[in-house]
């Protein structure tokens, strides 16, 4: 299964060409604690910029102008190209969240989780590393927020992990940790 992420970069501070996907190059145990370490922290990073941005959309405490420097990077990075979102109307926002809008559920979702696929490379342990690193970022937003996301971000999360619980088990791998 051959799933593309548009996300080039993330503020995980890793850099992502370190990243090691030949599957015939036999790696060390303590490479193999590396690589689920960088894919759980960008997996962490990616979901933590995801509900950050859709909760910026939703929220109306923040200003557009406010959050405007750090969101053009969010934009390039997802491939948006539309009109700068501080010059958007509260409608054009409102489409930009909406079902089939490039931060509504459906699309955010997807690009979580094919991150998570992709940066598997199809190996069970980095899928569970990625899958955990999606947790932990929306804990992190939560703890940010002050409280529970806007109910946009909470569909968002949830089905983000239904498509990686579905990518492993089509892969045979078992949705529950076996180490708990």
């Amino acid at each position: 299964m051959q799933i593309l992420s548009n996300i080039t970069t993330t503020n995980a501070g890793v850099n992502s060409n370190s990243v090691k996907t030949n599957f015939t190059e036999k790696l060390s145990k303590d490479d193999a604690a590396e690589i689920r370490a960088q894919i759980t922290e960008k997996a962490n990073a990616m979901m933590l910029k995801s509900v950050n941005i859709q909760g910026t959309l939703v929220s109306k405490e923040v200003s557009f102008e406010e959050a405007h420097a750090d969101f053009q990077t969010f934009l390039k990075d997802v491939g948006y190209s539309g009109k700068p979102i501080a010059e958007l109307s509260q409608k054009e926002a409102a489409e930009l969240v909406s079902e089939d809008g490039i931060f509504g559920i459906k699309q955010t979702s997807e690009r979580m989780a094919n991150f998570v696929i992709n940066g598997s490379g199809g190996d069970e342990d980095r899928m569970r590393a990625g899958r955990e690193g999606m947790l932990q970022g929306f804990k992190d937003a939560e703890r940010m927020w002050g409280g529970e996301l806007p109910e946009i971000s909470q569909k968002t999360m949830q089905a983000a992990l239904e498509m990686v619980d579905s990518a492993m088990h089509d892969l045979g791998f078992s949705i529950l940790n076996q180490e708990a």
